[in-house]
């Protein structure tokens, strides 16, 4: 009886148009994945809780405006501000509400039911059956509505449960296997001027069910997906990148060198199906040491960038109108960077990628004082034995 009444509770929490599900309702059956939902950058994508995003959105003139335009991606929890701000009745401003702490809940991206895209950005269109979850399991494909079912087999003595008593499953959402769930908010975002400020190119290299935004970014990882259901494995949900568990994603850089006569080459191989860096606040450096003996000799470091500006000069997002700069490493590509340092036999060359969560330059005028967003990152190291 228990669990029926908290079942119906939480039915009807996910049921209402207008209210805020919080995704601890979530974490009662699915503990390890809200656990690690917890540490995410989804969570934590509002103002209140993001220090980079708080520090440009200080710095934009929609601020002394009253439009947080940032909210349809940032806090899609909040019914009350996205919809004051699809009717143009400002201000409508972000609120240090439970709703906007969360940032992008569970629900948020499991009640997505299409994907609407525009030169602007893209929009997430949400299912208005709020009784209905959407995920993936390549074996309920071509199911659309599990709902709770508790069988007994062996004379009673074994129970068998499938689905959710809290909600139904819709299985046959592509979005959710093809990884396009992602590219309502992660595609691209064009600013007034016609520039896409910051975008993942994906329509140059689009996803598909065997690589995309979820293979990377979600991988398989040990413990099972809910409490009622023993599973090896599930999708990881703290949403590996730059900020969060970087080390999850290594693998999708090579690094190598090749020895010639006038010195070295150092070639970085991006195998993502996007730039290898996408945040237009992002700094990318390769540092190169050389060990000869008891000496090590450190070569003047490689940097990646992309800036936008305006009349030849660097500018904010909402001024920018053309791509000054844009060095980063593109998807699938082979980047070769020659230095003319002749090796000798014996040597050790040590080749450091890594990268700046926010440049240092930017940092700087934006204010941002955050230990982890200003301090250099390692991302992957080399070891070369010169022979």
């Amino acid at each position: 009886m228990k669990v029926i009444l908290t079942s119906l509770l939480l039915i009807s929490s996910l049921s209402a148009l207008d209210q805020f599900t919080s995704s601890q309702v979530c974490q009662k059956c699915h503990p390890l994945i809200y656990k690690e939902y917890y540490q995410s950058q989804h969570r934590k994508a509002s103002i209140f809780s993001d220090p980079i995003h708080k520090a440009v959105w200080d710095k934009h003139p929609l601020k002394k405006k009253g439009i947080y335009a940032c909210a349809k991606c940032h806090t899609p929890n909040d019914k009350e501000l996205i919809t004051k701000l699809q009717k143009k009745e400002y201000p409508a401003l972000p609120a240090d509400t439970k709703a906007q702490r969360e940032g992008v809940s569970c629900v948020s991206c499991h009640n997505i039911k299409s994907i609407q895209k525009h030169a602007k950005s893209n929009i997430n269109i949400i299912t208005k059956d709020k009784h209905t979850l959407y995920s993936a399991r390549k074996s309920e494909k071509s199911n659309s509505d599990v709902t709770y079912k508790m069988q007994k087999s062996l004379f009673g003595f074994v129970t068998k449960e499938s689905g959710s008593p809290y909600h139904n499953i819709d299985f046959t959402n592509e979005l959710f296997y093809n990884g396009n769930v992602c590219i309502g908010c992660h595609s691209h975002k064009e600013n007034a001027h016609k520039l896409q400020v910051c975008t993942s190119k994906i329509s140059e290299h689009p996803n598909s069910e065997k690589e995309n935004c979820i293979t990377c970014h979600m991988p398989e990882v040990p413990g099972s997906f809910t409490t009622l259901k023993n599973s090896k494995t599930h999708r990881y949900h703290g949403f590996s990148g730059t900020i969060h568990k970087p080390n999850m994603l290594i693998k999708y850089l090579s690094i190598k060198l090749q020895k010639d006569a006038n010195g070295f080459d150092i070639i970085l191989q991006n195998s993502a199906n996007h730039p290898l860096l996408l945040h237009p606040l992002r700094l990318g450096v390769l540092k190169i040491s050389i060990q000869r003996g008891v000496e090590t000799k450190e070569l003047a470091p490689v940097t990646f960038v992309r800036i936008i500006g305006k009349n030849g000069h660097p500018a904010p997002p909402w001024v920018a109108t053309e791509v000054l700069k844009d060095t980063q490493i593109q998807a699938k590509e082979n980047r070769v960077i020659h230095f003319d340092k002749v090796l000798q036999s014996n040597d050790k060359v040590i080749a450091q990628f890594g990268y700046y969560i926010v440049n240092p330059k930017m940092a700087k005028k934006l204010n941002i004082q955050d230990s982890k967003a200003t301090a250099f990152t390692l991302f992957k190291e080399e070891i070369f034995h010169v022979k």
